[in-house]
């Protein structure tokens, strides 16, 4: 029975822990748990009954245990040592790291995906952020997570009878959870807030521990905001409206710097995780202009050092708009209040910028404008990105707009399954764990005896096989389906034959129905007697999204046909727990998008890692991956076209029927398919260290963290000297620049041309008052193409050599190296950075 009444007091119980397990409650509120089995293990091994009905939640499980059976438990000698060990567990994890002082980096993102029990993700953008957080904490890397805490969380689906969606809203319960608020001094809990056209907005602030790193929640729904509204900001990830966004972005971006001072915290640099944080970098504006008396210009110069900011978007469509009248609602008040020009603002988050008053507003250009170091999330995803983004410096030709890429990874630690950890741990140096991203480390799985890595993937294909038809009655009974429905779910799958997964977000361009483009092909394929094939599918579509829903629908009316009713099955409410089930379990992953428009996708790294084998389009990471994964490709290195789809489609069956069902059941006599083992292991040894996440980090620590750091602390020195001393230069070269020219630029005296010889190349330009130093003078070089563009070009730096008054003349040599048409072309540019990736978007450039 529930009462619509609020209680006059609140009061937290919490479960009463023997003596000899007092630290349950700490190794359950400390994500360790999520990678590390002997930790995990305990609260397995405490009730494996309840730990199921919890999903996996220890904090829940915690306190629904009777004090009958704690009280068991710590009169066990048997658990009193596998509790002693992972209480020594977590107290070796936390004493060994030693971050480096000084040195802090604030991770932003609008999601997080650390386990089943937090449900705050949607997909691939959260699971990244959160396996961001643990590898961070493996690697004892300074850096504090800043997010929101969502009462509801995405959604909870079930499909109806219809085959169609339906979204249902959970409600998270926080005191049931590894998340606690974070509380002052004075012992009251911590709130912050910032200013709403309404009025004050306040948020509490909550902190997940993922191991050795703090992951920092906002929250709104809290009896201080009187208005519901207000209460709901946080309600929902990705719900509500074009106003809902704004703001929950206002919170992220304003709420998340102001929760950091409130903290104490001092970040050195900031990393926005696609634009929704972006509002931070008007708030560091903001606090640089009041605290040290700057300009908008000269804090935007030095705030610019040091922010971080990666875009997971392939298409336009994609990027967070906002109409600009909303915008204004929400920051006119604010840039007056903190003497920022309002133009100047608008003109950060404006494509264009040409005085449209009716310009969008975007998140990325905004992260974009005030970033220096940005990056895409694979190698294809950068050249994606710098075509994309180009307009943004319309003088660079595309191949060297100033976004660099860093491919995404997984942490492994969280992924791979036990039994091959296991098998790692009797067959790979000791030490394994700690040198994932060493090639050298998986080279040993050549040692693992075929026959036993065999059997070790056949005991996950019957685990995720259990698992599936235990999901699928257990929906069934939910929603009162007949008792021959019920049956025929506990009977589908074979866990003896070949599996395929495909699992993820539904969204059009993955062509999650790519595979249906001849049902009767496929039915030929599944329902062979002598080698069958069967394929699991799982994803969520957008509530918005009817296209995706659509794809599933379709698929599930497939899983109802009488003749693959038990070789093809949908798994509803796809989660970070059925995602692991499936990567663990399947022996093929499918992956079928448009190529250029998956940025990188890690669902695929997953599978690769537990020596699952790809077959797919050569997009995001597999595009680097394919040749030394084992697995095969769909299609090749074109750009997609609306043509491909039946080609793609023929290619999977293609593929299947030649190659991969006949060398699967191609077993010898011990009952080994060896060629696909030796696939199986090509695919352990050189997916595990190049995808995992520390590999990942070790590039951002290099690419774009210590190089932020390093040119903030250099910027800032002197009450940022260096910045105002900029923004004079920069006013300067602007003033000059109409009138800086190419006097005359000639190539020679040699002629004809010879491969080998070193070619002298002469510009003399007139600086009209600027000194070499503020220029770059640079020749491109490159193979002529049949459209007259140049190929494969270089770019050389011409030094100045001599000068006769305003004008200098630069010089250098090339030499060429291929013979043909080649050709140059002379620019010059303003020279902001010695690092061409810190390239601000209003650089000047002109060809000669």
């Amino acid at each position: 029975m529930s009462f619509s009444i609020r209680p006059h007091k609140e009061f937290l119980v919490r479960p009463s822990l023997p003596d000899s397990l007092s630290r349950l409650a700490e190794l359950a509120n400390n994500l360790l748990w999520v990678w590390d089995y002997t930790v995990r293990g305990i609260f397995r091994r405490l009730d494996p009954s309840e730990w199921h009905n919890s999903h996996h939640n220890p904090v829940l499980m915690l306190g629904r245990l009777s004090q009958a059976t704690l009280e068991k438990a710590s009169k066990d000698a048997r658990f009193l040592s596998l509790y002693r060990k992972a209480c020594e567990r977590l107290d070796h994890y936390l004493q060994t790291g030693n971050p480096p002082a000084g040195k802090l980096i604030a991770y932003f993102s609008m999601e997080y995906g650390l386990s089943d029990c937090l449900p705050i993700y949607s997909g691939g953008l959260g699971i990244l952020s959160g396996d961001h957080m643990k590898g961070a904490s493996d690697l004892d890397l300074p850096l504090v997570g800043v997010g929101l805490l969502y009462q509801q969380g995405y959604f909870s689906q079930s499909i109806n009878p219809d085959g169609w969606q339906i979204e249902k809203v959970l409600t998270n319960d926080f005191y049931t959870l590894p998340v606690s608020p974070v509380m002052r001094k004075d012992g009251s809990e911590m709130v912050v807030s910032v200013q709403m056209p309404w009025g004050e907005l306040f948020a509490k602030v909550w902190v997940i521990d993922v191991g050795r790193i703090k992951l920092y929640l906002l929250d709104t729904n809290i009896p201080v905001n009187s208005r519901a509204e207000d209460r709901a900001i946080t309600a929902q990830l990705y719900g509500g409206d074009s106003r809902t966004r704004i703001h929950q972005e206002i919170v992220l971006g304003l709420g998340g710097l102001r929760m950091l001072k409130e903290l104490g915290l001092n970040p050195t640099v900031f990393h926005m995780n696609e634009g929704h944080s972006a509002f931070l970098a008007i708030e560091r504006i903001r606090i640089l202009m009041r605290e040290h008396a700057m300009s908008f210009n000269e804090a935007l110069e030095a705030t610019r050092t040091n922010n971080v900011f990666t875009t997971h978007t392939s298409v336009p469509a994609g990027i967070d708009l906002f109409d600009p009248g909303l915008v204004a609602e929400y920051f006119e008040e604010y840039c007056r209040q903190s003497l920022i020009p309002f133009d100047s603002f608008m003109g950060l988050g404006r494509w264009k910028n040409d005085g449209n008053p009716h310009e969008p507003f975007s998140m990325a250009v905004l992260a974009i404008k005030s970033s220096c170091w940005r990056n895409a999330v694979s190698a294809l995803h950068g050249e994606v990105s710098r075509d994309m983004w180009q307009e943004l410096w319309p003088q660079l030709p595309s191949g060297e707009v100033p976004i660099t890429h860093v491919t995404n990874g997984v942490h492994l630690n969280s992924w791979v399954n036990g039994d091959l950890a296991g098998m790692f741990d009797q067959y790979l140096q000791p030490d394994w764990r700690d040198r994932i991203d060493d090639h050298a480390t998986f080279q040993l799985v050549d040692d693992i005896p075929d026959n036993e890595l065999w059997e070790t993937h056949k005991r996950r294909r019957r685990q995720l096989i259990t698992f599936i038809r235990a999901r699928l009655v257990e929906n069934a009974m939910n929603r009162k389906a007949s008792p021959a429905e019920i049956r025929r779910f506990g009977e589908v799958l074979d866990p003896e034959v070949l599996t395929i997964g495909f699992a993820r977000r539904f969204a059009t361009y993955k062509r999650a129905t790519l595979f249906l483009q001849d049902v009767a092909r496929l039915k030929r394929l599944l329902t062979n007697n002598r080698m069958p094939v069967q394929i699991v599918i799982s994803g969520k579509a957008h509530p918005k999204d009817n296209p995706g829903k659509a794809f599933i629908r379709e698929i599930v009316q497939l899983t109802r046909d009488p003749e693959l009713a038990k070789r093809i099955v949908f798994v509803e409410d796809y989660s970070i727990g059925v995602a692991r089930e499936l990567v663990h379990g399947v022996d093929v992953w499918l992956n079928t998008p448009k190529r250029g428009e998956e940025a990188c996708g890690t669902s695929g790294m997953k599978a690769a890692i537990n020596g699952v084998l790809n077959l797919s389009i050569l997009d995001g990471w597999y595009d680097e991956a394919y040749e030394a994964s084992g697995g095969w490709a769909i299609g090749d290195r074109d750009a997609y076209t609306d043509d491909q789809d039946e080609m793609h489609a023929s290619a999977i069956y293609s593929r299947l029927e030649n190659e991969i069902v006949p060398m699967f059941y191609e077993a010898r006599e011990d009952g080994v398919p060896h060629e696909w083992v030796r696939r199986v292991k090509l695919s352990l040894k050189n997916m595990c260290p190049q995808f995992d996440m520390s590999r990942m980090l070790k590039d951002y620590s290099r690419l774009l963290y210590d190089p932020a750091h390093e040119a903030f602390a250099g910027i800032s020195a002197d009450n940022f000297g260096d910045a105002r001393q900029r923004v004079r230069w920069a006013q300067h070269v602007r003033g000059c620049w109409d009138h800086v020219r190419f006097v005359e630029k000639e190539i020679g005296p040699a002629t004809p041309v010879f491969n080998g010889r070193p070619l002298p190349l002469r510009a003399a330009v007139d600086l009209a008052g600027l000194t070499p130093a503020d220029v770059r003078v640079e020749a491109v070089a490159g193979r002529v193409a049949p459209s007259g563009n140049l190929e494969d070009a270089q770019v050389f730096t011409l030094p100045p050599v001599d000068q006769r008054g305003s004008v200098y003349l630069f010089a250098t040599e090339f030499m060429p190296h291929q013979t043909g048409r080649l050709g140059y072309a002379l620019r010059i540019s303003s020279n902001h950075f010695a690092d061409p990736l810190m390239r601000p978007c209003e650089a000047l450039l002109k060809w000669g």
